[in-house]
């Protein structure tokens, strides 16, 4: 072979070496996307104002579904629920006095509210009739305020005849009702888990008083979870409930996980890409697509990130 062939090879191979350099800097980088593992999260709240007796779990604790995790307690609740046994006790003792002759003490009630009612109309029609007679001037100050207490006398007897006819009709079935929700109170002292999961967040401290609904522990189910990626419509690329690709994780040593889509859902008007250019551009919503692992993974722990090369997926 010639020099000049020698020559001419070389600068061949200069060449594409120089226009494969060049390809590699000019193309687009690859895709990646980045989500990060989440999990069902639960606040766990007592349904009483109380104090915190004991504390049975703290943050780190695996528990199961209905182990105790606090117990309340409540002076007031307690006191409460001593009264309203009293009161039980109470109705329960004029049930047993009235008991044999119930029904003419139901209709002796009857009679006595209808009777109320009655004198409550009068009242009510005298009342009517002097104050339009006062704003006339036909009739004095003194008998409107007379006609005035009449009226509220009357108001007073039919609601007391009322509250004798409900005695006598359902005798201590109001107390008792009182007494099962005092009793349901007391039961709420002890605060149980809802969930098998990790605590995450402890609030609750001994001693302190907490109202109904304050949060006392924060758990998260470790038995359910999924990642979470966050994506311009325009790179959804077709895809749909039920797909799989896979998933790398650098905190579990960039292990690949093989994930099924089970979400594709919109976000806010709030999480929308604005277009910049005031012609030939749009703007694009954003979507939350969620993946559930296809098999368990050990170690996977809400807040990792994750990592896709979009481009590949599902090739």
């Amino acid at each position: 072979m010639g020099k000049t062939s020698v020559r001419w090879l070389i600068g061949v191979v200069v060449v594409a070496a120089f226009g494969t350099m060049l390809w590699l800097a000019t193309r687009p980088p690859p895709l990646t996307i980045q989500g990060e593992v989440s999990a069902d999260r639960v606040d766990i709240s007592p349904r009483v104002a109380a104090r915190i007796l004991t504390l049975k779990a703290d943050v780190g604790d695996t528990v199961q579904r209905g182990a105790v995790m606090a117990e309340l307690e409540s002076p007031q609740l307690v006191a409460a629920r001593l009264a309203a046994q009293a009161a039980l006790a109470v109705a329960k003792a004029d049930l047993d006095r009235i008991n044999s002759t119930r029904p003419e003490t139901i209709a002796a009630r009857q009679a006595e509210l209808n009777a109320a009612k009655a004198d409550e109309t009068l009242a009510q029609e005298t009342y009517n009739r002097q104050t339009e007679l006062a704003r006339t001037g036909n009739a004095p100050q003194a008998r409107v305020d007379e006609v005035t207490r009449n009226l509220d006398t009357a108001v007073r007897k039919r609601e007391s005849a009322e509250a004798a006819l409900q005695l006598a009709t359902t005798g201590a079935s109001q107390a008792e009702a009182t007494l099962n929700q005092r009793d349901v109170d007391v039961v709420e002292f002890t605060i149980r888990s809802p969930i098998s999961g990790q605590v995450t967040t402890r609030v609750a401290a001994l001693g302190e008083n907490f109202s109904a609904g304050a949060p006392l522990f924060s758990m998260i189910d470790m038995d359910n979870l999924w990642f979470t990626f966050n994506l311009r419509e325009d790179l959804l690329g077709g895809l749909k409930i039920g797909d799989k690709f896979d998933v790398t994780v650098p905190a579990l040593k960039s292990q690949v996980i093989p994930v099924r889509v089970t979400m594709i859902n919109v976000q806010g008007q709030y999480a929308a890409w604005r277009a910049t250019r005031a012609t030939g551009d749009f703007d694009l919503r954003t979507f939350e697509v969620r993946a559930l692992p296809i098999q368990p993974v050990d170690g996977l722990r809400p807040g990792m990130s994750a990592i896709v090369a979009w481009a590949n997926r599902g090739r």
